[in-house]
């Protein structure tokens, strides 16, 4: 087999499979956390202690302290932390859809900082006006404070999702699959500098298209 045969067949039924696999991973982990973490955003904005809009700080700084918890654990470290539990909901620790939970679990704490700041850097004199016209706090929320604060929270939503597509290459190094497997597997380990610089520059790609998307959407909500 030549040379161009052997590159073909590599990129036939390994790379390409593990692009896919690696945009599923970070696609489906990111709607979830999106999902879970603007709501858990608005529990935040509502419950402050400072500027929450029906103030409970015990609740507050109880959510404040699991969410900071989460965040101060390398992504690896967490992967491999709650394995127990990924076997328990999916029946695997291997594989993208044994990642997906814990990508989750990781994403959603930063996600909801990301939307809770943004929320809270709207105007209050604004919040003041809806307060006035008797506006309730979830419609203060959902028909202010996003709304004004939504330009914001898609380009920090855009950078969460960078960082989570290089951290679906961690997970390939416990058995996720994805890009990061073919690096580590076929590239690093295997002394394959072509596969290992080829995955980084698919995955600089991956990442530059993420950008521009959000970049391209961000002028037009702005």
């Amino acid at each position: 087999m030549s040379k161009m045969e052997l590159w073909m067949d590599y990129t036939e039924k390994i790379i390409l499979p593990s692009v896919g696999a690696t945009i599923r991973m970070t696609l489906i982990s990111m709607v979830l956390a999106c999902i879970f973490g603007f709501l858990l955003s608005i529990v935040l904005v509502l419950y402050g202690p400072n500027n929450g809009l029906k103030p409970r700080p015990k609740v507050y700084k109880i959510l404040d302290f699991i969410i900071n918890i989460i965040r101060a654990f390398p992504i690896i470290i967490l992967i491999v932390a709650i394995s127990p539990i990924t076997k328990i909901l999916v029946g695997t620790t291997i594989g993208e859809k044994a990642a997906i939970f814990p990508l989750t679990i990781a994403a959603i704490p930063f996600i909801a900082r990301v939307i809770e700041n943004c929320l809270l850097e709207v105007d209050k004199q604004l919040i003041e006006v809806a307060k006035s016209f008797g506006a309730s706090n979830l419609q203060i929320i959902v028909h202010y404070m996003i709304k004004e604060s939504l330009p914001a929270i898609l380009s920090g939503i855009t950078l969460c999702t960078i960082n989570f597509l290089t951290a679906t290459t961690l997970a390939g190094a416990v058995g996720a699959g994805g890009l990061g497997s073919v690096a580590l597997n076929y590239g690093y380990q295997s002394f394959n500098n072509f596969i290992l610089y080829f995955s980084v520059f698919i995955i600089l790609i991956l990442v530059e298209a993420i950008q521009l998307t959000g970049n391209f959407v961000y002028k037009k909500l702005k």
